[in-house]
């Protein structure tokens, strides 16, 4: 890495981080109305997905009703969702876009916020905004969400989000880094780079993976990671280890393994299992999806245990996680293996606002023996996952 480079970086993340506490909150409050100003609680909210639908009852239950729903897709026109109108762009911007701002509720894989606000400004809109300055107005009943959080809880842990860039192996990973807070603090969704070339969880320029290694994979869903690694291994490796807690993916990943030839079906087991910090109970959510998640408010109760005890006298080499915010529990009751043996470590930052210093931060302090390195897999922060590798599997 040059030093100007390096300083350059470091001097911006001072900069960044040198608002004062109590003006950040003042921005976590003002900002959507200036947004948005002058048409004030008038407002269409543009995709009638999941946080569309989220934020729609965020507002109502504060006494505010958007005008409309607006979204792309043709067989939502002219119905409700949850009792709201939804209108095509054409007919949203032609009704409302003189006369009221347009909140972008869309943020999912595959989808930039620049795309939808160029649409809209196409339309003739006067005011496009991206919801993420609503949740901050909103925060009790729309915060937190996945890695968006209020801006000044940022500030609060700053010497811990100062040290985690010095973690950091390349330029690449500190622009991420910084990137990545930028839109969290500001937000800037502009100056997110864009997703890398590399698959996700296997970026041959980072490390390779050997014929003997031991994989486990931690939030498996349907198999998907490991239909990955087998394309890319074949039956060259020594095993698969397979965990995930939700019953409808389960019942897929067992199917998915039961049409594999004996000679690989044999190196991988899969178990029923949530990862954490200790052997016990725990509320789930299960959707069927890669969105069921350990939370109180779970209506189906699993078995969870850490990986220490689940992996006995196996050597893990290469350890995958991707489990809905519950990556710091797994980290915890995964210490034993992480000191002794120093497997490669992939895991996701993007389910909560500090994970994406805390994650790397916690590593390195179980181990001397990573490099790390951040990056995005998808658009605007979705599989964002932090890597950490041992100085001896990094590609040459």
């Amino acid at each position: 890495m040059g030093l100007d480079m390096k300083n350059s970086l470091e001097s911006q993340l001072k900069e960044l981080l040198s608002e004062d506490i109590s003006s950040v909150i003042n921005r976590e409050k003002s900002t959507f109305d200036r947004l948005v100003a002058p048409f004030g609680e008038s407002f269409v909210l543009f995709g009638a997905g999941n946080l569309g639908r989220k934020i729609l009852a965020g507002l109502r239950s504060v006494g505010i009703e958007p005008l409309a729903f607006a979204d792309n897709n043709p067989r939502l026109w002219n119905s409700s969702v949850d009792r709201l109108q939804v209108l095509s762009p054409q007919d949203a911007t032609h009704n409302f876009g003189r006369r009221a701002a347009f909140v972008v509720t869309i943020w999912s894989p595959g989808h930039r916020f620049a795309y939808t606000r160029q649409q809209l400004l196409d339309l003739n809109c006067l005011r496009v905004v991206s919801f993420v300055s609503l949740l901050w107005k909103y925060p009790e009943t729309l915060l937190p969400h996945y890695c968006l959080d209020l801006p000044h809880k940022i500030y609060e842990q700053v010497d811990d989000v100062r040290k985690a860039l010095s973690l950091w192996a390349d330029d690449a990973s500190r622009r991420e880094y910084l990137a990545q807070l930028k839109w969290r603090l500001l937000p800037d969704s502009d100056g997110l780079p864009s997703p890398v070339a590399q698959e996700e969880y296997f970026p041959d320029t980072l490390f390779s993976l050997s014929p003997n290694e031991v994989f486990v994979d931690c939030g498996a869903f349907n198999g998907d990671t490991i239909r990955s690694f087998l394309r890319r291994q074949g039956s060259s490796f020594g095993n698969v280890i397979a965990l995930e807690p939700d019953p409808a993916n389960f019942q897929e990943l067992q199917e998915y393994l039961s049409t594999l030839d004996s000679n690989i079906k044999d190196k991988v087991t899969a178990l029923q299992l949530a990862v954490a910090a200790h052997k016990e109970k725990a509320r789930f959510q299960a959707t069927g999806t890669l969105e069921s998640a350990i939370t109180d408010t779970g209506t189906l109760e699993v078995d969870c245990a850490p990986l220490d005890e689940i992996l006995g006298n196996c050597v893990p080499t290469y350890i995958k996680m991707d489990i809905e915010g519950a990556e710091p529990d797994a980290l915890a009751g995964a210490c034993r293996v992480i000191k002794q043996t120093s497997p490669v470590l992939a895991v996701c930052v993007y389910h909560r606002q500090d994970h994406l210093w805390r994650l790397p931060l916690f590593i390195k302090s179980l181990s001397s023996q990573y490099r790390f390195f951040l990056r995005p897999h998808d658009e605007e922060g979705w599989q964002l996952v932090c890597y950490a590798v041992p100085v001896d599997r990094l590609t040459a």
